[in-house]
């Protein structure tokens, strides 16, 4: 079989037999048919003939001739996603490389990128307008801030399905399970508000605002790209000198709860991580807080930290 037939008949299994979402089904087919480019680049043509060899060839080219070039654990994605491939071949006995044969980069500790409560201060007074775009842009950032929704979960949702007297509403997540979601009572106040100056009847929460009126006639949900470019210009419009992404206010959504005591099993629910060995990434850094605390209380000299009446 070659590898192009492979691929096309894996992406159809994920989207029929798995159903996966297709935020997921074009990360697969984005990271497959790079492999199948290259294969056949490299003129290898046939499935049953992928070699150890061949794997490292396509690391190698990941990593010096991407453009631009890739580290670890972005290469882990493609290598993730032909494993899966070579699994799905191997249950219909095509005889393929083993997965065991195509180990993953070591990638070293995640580090965990979140927006601090300063520049959280600062974007939010850089959307402090009352535009119908503003009030969408504001809704977008608190909603994140205070959900941890991922982008793809954010630009799916609808009207319908959020309640706006509970301030909660269910996302179907990644694997297609479905989580409860809350609101906070600030960024419920500035939803509703967005949601209440509106006159369209788009079924989307957020959606495009064009001026010009007979474009404005055809509103359109955001797309993930879209939000990505919104979070983009506030942050260079509040001055501040690290980017924000959405995966960023949803890490600062994470490490807010960890920091103020809530427990890593809600956190992990709240997330939509499917084990809590992802969600503890966050701990490095409440744990790094834990740490300043401990500096800050314990080592200085004991008798500067006690009462001058204590001292006689």
């Amino acid at each position: 079989m070659t590898i192009t037939r492979a691929v096309k008949e894996y992406l159809r299994y994920c989207r029929v037999g798995r159903n996966y979402s297709p935020y997921t089904l074009r990360n697969y087919e984005h990271y497959l048919n790079s492999f199948s480019a290259w294969a056949l680049e490299a003129k290898l043509i046939d499935v049953e003939k992928i070699g150890g060899d061949d794997i490292l060839e396509f690391q190698e080219h990941l990593a010096t001739k991407h453009t631009p070039p890739l580290g670890p654990s972005s290469r882990n994605y493609y290598l993730i996603a032909l494993r899966s491939l070579l699994r799905f071949l191997s249950m219909s006995e095509a005889n393929v490389i083993s997965i065991a044969k195509i180990p993953l980069s070591k990638t070293g500790q995640r580090q965990i990128q979140f927006i601090s409560a300063d520049d959280m201060e600062r974007l939010n007074a850089a959307i402090a307008g009352e535009r119908l775009t503003d009030k969408r842009d504001r809704a977008i950032v608190k909603t994140l801030f205070s959900t941890g929704l991922r982008v793809s979960e954010l630009v799916a949702l609808k009207r319908n399905e959020v309640s706006l007297v509970k301030g909660e509403f269910s996302v179907k997540g990644k694997g297609g399970k479905v989580r409860p979601v809350f609101l906070s009572d600030e960024a419920l106040e500035i939803l509703a508000d967005y949601l209440e100056s509106r006159s369209d009847s788009n079924p989307f929460v957020f959606i495009r605002h064009y001026t010009n009126s007979r474009l404005d006639s055809n509103k359109t949900s955001l797309t993930a790209r879209s939000v990505q470019r919104i979070l983009h210009t506030l942050a260079l419009k509040a001055g501040l000198s690290k980017p924000v992404t959405p995966h960023k206010l949803r890490h600062g959504f994470a490490t807010d709860l960890l920091q103020n005591g809530a427990d890593l099993r809600s956190v992990q629910a709240l997330l939509g991580h499917s084990s809590v060995a992802t969600t503890q990434i966050y701990t490095h850094v409440t744990d790094r807080s834990l740490r300043e605390a401990h500096h800050r209380f314990h080592d200085t000299k004991r008798g500067d930290a006690l009462d001058p009446a204590l001292k006689s």
